[in-house]
Order: C-alpha cells, then sequence, then structure tokens
C-alpha cells in the first residue's frame, strides 16, 4: 500500500531543486562550520540575559546543507501529519499511488523553494530531544548579499535559534499544545472533491484580488479550521515576534552592526513580496509568515513598553496567557485582560 505521501519523492526532488548555495573552499567552509557552532553557544547566555529567562532544554546543534534541512523538514512532516495522511490513506489504491506522488512532487517542490532561503530552525517535533539547525550555505549567501560583517551576522541568527529554544524551555507544555491544535486542525480538513473545488476556485481569487489576508490558506479554509488557525497564527506571531525582537535588544555590545544588519535584513524581506517570487510566497504562506514576524514584535515591544520583561515574560506561563490574533493584532486587549 502506498503511503499518502511519496516522502522518498519529496526527499530527493526537494534536494534537487535546492541546489548546493555559494561555492566555498573545503577550508572556508570548515571555518565556516565551526564559527556557527562557537556562535551558537555563546547566543544561549546573550539570550538568557536580555529575556531574563533561564530554563534549560536539552538540545542538539547542528549545522547543515541545504539537502539535510529537507531530510529533517519531510521527517518531521510525517510525524506530525498523521491525521491528514490517514484521511488520505482512505481512498482506493489507484487514489493512493498517484495522490501519493502528487503531494510527495508539491513537498518537494516547497522545501527546494524554502530550503534555498531559511537561515535557521529550531526542531522541536523530533523522537528524541529537539534541535537547533543552522542552514550554512544560506547563512553564507546571505551575509554576502547584504554585504555584512560574518561574525555579527551569524551570531546574530543564532540569538534568533537560540531564543526559541528558551522559549520552549521556558513553557515545557507549548510543545503538546502546538501539535494539538495542529492535528486538530488536520482533522478537520474536507476532503469531499465538491468543497475543495469550490475552495480552491476562492483561493484563485483571493491570490488576485487580495480580500483574503491569509491568501490561499485563508481561502482553503472551513470556518472551523479557521478557528484554530486563528490560534496557531496567534502562537508563531508570539514566537517569532519575540525571537526578531530579542536578536536586536541583544544590542551592539554583542552585535556591534546590529542596526545595519537589521535594515538591511528587512530590506530583504519587502524586496521578497514583488514579482513572481512575491507570488510564489504568497502561494506557500510565506508572506503570512513575514507578517507574524511584524505583528508579533509589534505585540512584543508593546508590552514591554507597558511593563517590562517581567510582564512579557507571563505569556510562559500557561496556554491561558498566550495572546489571540486579535491581542496580538490589539496588544492593548492582552494588556487589559491580563
Amino acid at each position: 500500500m502506498a503511503d499518502a505521501v511519496d516522502w522518498n519523492l519529496a526527499t530527493a526532488l526537494g534536494s534537487r531543486v535546492v541546489g548546493g548555495g555559494p561555492r566555498l573552499t573545503p577550508e572556508e567552509a570548515n571555518q565556516i562550520v565551526a564559527e556557527l557552532y562557537y556562535l551558537a553557544g555563546e547566543a544561549t547566555p546573550l539570550v538568557q540575559e536580555t529575556t531574563g529567562l533561564d530554563a534549560y532544554l536539552a538540545s542538539e546543534v547542528q549545522v547543515v546543507d541545504r539537502p539535510e534541512w529537507i531530510r529533517s523538514n519531510v521527517d518531521s512532516f510525517k510525524r506530525i501529519s498523521t491525521p491528514l495522511t490517514d484521511k488520505l490513506d482512505a481512498g482506493s489504491a489507484w487514489v493512493r499511488e498517484f495522490g501519493s506522488r502528487a503531494t510527495g512532487v508539491q513537498l518537494g517542490l516547497v522545501l527546494g523553494f524554502v530550503g534555498s532561503r531559511v537561515l535557521g530552525q529550531f526542531e522541536i517535533f523530533t523522537p528524541e530531544q529537539p534541535r537547533l539547525l543552522l542552514v550554512a550555505p544560506n547563512i553564507v549567501n546571505v551575509e554576502r548579499h547584504l554585504e555584512a560583517v560574518p561574525r555579527d551576522f551569524r551570531l546574530w541568527v543564532c540569538v534568533h535559534e537560540q531564543t526559541h529554544r528558551i522559549q520552549f524551555a521556558a513553557a515545557p507544555w507549548l510543545t503538546d499544545y502546538l501539535l494539538t491544535n495542529i492535528h486538530e486542525y488536520m482533522r478537520m480538513a474536507d476532503m469531499t472533491t465538491g468543497e475543495l473545488l469550490g475552495r480552491l476556485t476562492s483561493a484563485v481569487r483571493s491570490i488576485r484580488s487580495e480580500e483574503n489576508p491569509d491568501g490561499i490558506i485563508g481561502a482553503l479554509q472551513t470556518p472551523e479550521q479557521k478557528a484554530v488557525f486563528d490560534r496557531l497564527t496567534a502562537i508563531m506571531s508570539l514566537l517569532e515576534g519575540h525571537a526578531d525582537v530579542v536578536m536586536d535588544e541583544v544590542g551592539p555590545q554583542a552585535i556591534p552592526t546590529v542596526r545595519s544588519i537589521r535594515a538591511a535584513f528587512q530590506q530583504r524581506r519587502a524586496d521578497g513580496t514583488t514579482g513572481w517570487e512575491g507570488l510564489l510566497r504568497r502561494l506557500l504562506g510565506m508572506d503570512l509568515k513575514a507578517r507574524q514576524y511584524a505583528q508579533g514584535a509589534t505585540f512584543v515591544r508593546a508590552v514591554l513598553g507597558d511593563g517590562g520583561m517581567k510582564r512579557l515574560n507571563q505569556v510562559w506561563e500557561g496556554p491561558d496567557n498566550l495572546p489571540s490574533r486579535a491581542e496580538i493584532e490589539d496588544p492593548g486587549l492582552w494588556l487589559r485582560r491580563l
């Protein structure tokens, strides 16, 4: 029986599409890898001092290339997508065979596109301890494009990813909470052909008219899914916005060129919202990710301005303290509620 997703095809295609990254001599590559491992360790006390969070979560740091990032993400998708793949498995053998290849191709193409851009990732859905991945070719590619000081940029990226590790350490309930909501969202997926075609038509219309702020993702949702999606969006906005603020708050004492890096990086994000790449980012939901960074950072700064880091750290105490999507967009609602 074929799997609902041809995972091997997704891995192979994604690895072929993603490319190898910038040209480096073996000596350069070894030096970059060694420095990233060192800076990942250096980032931890900087994050702890900035956030006031000193909780510990055992995790492995891995400096990886693009294909290894793709393999890691395929493994994660396998683990978290069971409710959805179970539905897809319920079809006929022919549908499973054809569908598994189609979804494998789609996943491979998506990972191939994203895998050439992602700088790092904190992997929480692992069979053992979490892993902090740093994608060396992409870090080098972006630092060269931005003409950034290599050590400063690499430490800046490490601070962002170590912030995620410390977030999950401070909120040990958060991994299960996220997984529960992801599975709930998947179980609500409507696989009937009529409904799917109707929502696909709405999705195409939303991309052309920009009438749906969540683009194709929002247009394909049922109302029940949207409620869960809003919870997940709020969580991701908080996590990414908090990490974005912390990587800047670490300050010029540790990262002398942090202000110029941020300015150049923001311009790079903006440049990716136009033309064919902008359309592709909207199709993949990456424009939503950029909006999460911005709204989450605005929320974090508003709370910091009201009561400092101690006030902000209330969000890690339990699920009831997490902001809703409406509260992310209007921080005053969260401040009044708590």
